[in-house]
Order: C-alpha cells, then sequence, then structure tokens
C-alpha cells in the first residue's frame, strides 16, 4: 500500500500469469486483540485456461458468497474498531463488484482502489494489457514505466531479487530502492492486510505516515 501511494501511477499487471499462492485473490486479517493471530480471508477464484490463466481473466467461483464472506469477516475483525463506520461506508464500492462482474481482478481492484482514495492517493492506474511492453521481466517494467514518461521506478524487496537495471538506464529511468520503517505504527506490515493498520491505528494516523513515506520516495527520485 506505501509503495503503490508514494508513486503517481499505478499500472496493474493484468495480462500476467495467476499465481494461486500469491496475494492476487486473498489477504491476511489481524485479530483486533490478538494481532499475531492471522486469518486468511480469500476469494474463490477459477482459472478457465488453468495455470496459463492470466490475471484478468481470472472468474469468481460463486461471487455472492464471496461478497457475504467479505463483508462477514471485516466487521467480524473489526466493527468494533472507532474508524470501522467510515470504512464500511467505502466498502461498498467493492461489495458492488461481486455483483456486476464476475471477474476476480475487478474485485481486487475495486478493493486497493478504495483504500488508496480513503488515504488521499491522487495517482493514476493503467493497464499492462493496453500498453506496448515487451515480455522480458525487467523489459516488461522498463516499458511500462516508459509510457508514464517516469523519472524513477519504485522497486521493493521483492523486486529487488531479480530487477535488471540495465532496461532502465537506457531509458533514463531511476531504479529507486523503496523501504518503509518496521517499527511502531508499520510493525507487520508486510504479512497482514492494510486494512488492519487503518482500523487499529486510525484511516488519520496510517493517511499521515503514507504522506510522510511518499514524500521521502519522492525526493529520492528527484534526486536520482
Amino acid at each position: 500500500m506505501a509503495k503503490l501511494f508514494a508513486a503517481d501511477y499505478w499500472i496493474v499487471l493484468d495480462d500476467v500469469q495467476f499465481t494461486r499462492r500469491d496475494y492476487q485473490h486473498r489477504a491476511r486479517l489481524a485479530s483486533t486483540p490478538h494481532p499475531d493471530r492471522h486469518q486468511w480471508l480469500s476469494i474463490p477464484t477459477h482459472l478457465p485456461h488453468g495455470r496459463s490463466t492470466v490475471i484478468r481473466d481470472a472468474v469468481l467461483v460463486d461471487p455472492e458468497w464471496s461478497r457475504r464472506r467479505v463483508m462477514h469477516m471485516l466487521a467480524q475483525h473489526y466493527g468494533s474498531c472507532p474508524d470501522w463506520p467510515v470504512l464500511r461506508n467505502e466498502l461498498d464500492s467493492v461489495l458492488v463488484q461481486f455483483r456486476q462482474s464476475d471477474k476476480t481482478a475487478d474485485v481486487a481492484e475495486a478493493s486497493t482502489r478504495m483504500l488508496l482514495n480513503l488515504m488521499g492517493w491522487e495517482g493514476r492506474i493503467l493497464y499492462s494489457s493496453q500498453l506496448p511492453a515487451r515480455s522480458e521481466r525487467s523489459q516488461r517494467l522498463a516499458d511500462l514505466a516508459s509510457v508514464t514518461r517516469a523519472r524513477g521506478y519504485l522497486c521493493g524487496t521483492g523486486g529487488a531479487r531479480y530487477l535488471e537495471v540495465a532496461p532502465f538506464e537506457v531509458r533514463g529511468i531511476a531504479v529507486v530502492p523503496f523501504r518503509v520503517p518496521t517499527k511502531g505504527l508499520w510493525e507487520g506490515g508486510r504479512t497482514v492486510s492494510a486494512i488492519h493498520h487503518l482500523m487499529t491505528h486510525g484511516i488519520r494516523a496510517v493517511s499521515e505516515e503514507l504522506h510522510a513515506v511518499a514524500s521521502r520516495h519522492q525526493m529520492s527520485v528527484q534526486a536520482a
């Protein structure tokens, strides 16, 4: 969430392979009184083309059941939190997707967009399937970043393990390592959904932290 918030563009990789063991159709929720106790909130998903199915083609197995499960589990975990009424009001924009679309990607995007809007994100969303890009992993990301005329690409810890810098350098795009704090409000941020922190620390507090992190990384891009 912090990396998305710090970026001017979020390019949704909707034409890459769906990965069941990833977070494309699930997230971990943590108990408010016991934050070390986690529970998966998963949306059952069917892959019409088997393992080769790309993200935009994955479909919901039972949209109505999933809609009720999302509402029930979030209310169960965070219904007693002070900012729950605010989240519950915004959640309607996600719940309606279960009745308007049978695509898992549409629900995933709506939920992320809802959280970004809560934080006051002013960036733009694009889709890789609608943009010109080559297939090699680092080359693809460099091509997509170039479309936005980016000066910098925010690279998280996962991407840093495989990303090749050369395709970015030839386009004059700096690869900026993205790091966030791990203590205080940020503790546990790598293992559970951002919703947990919004509800336990408050939407305003998390928003202020995200703005501060975004500001630091924007300065890093400008200095690169």
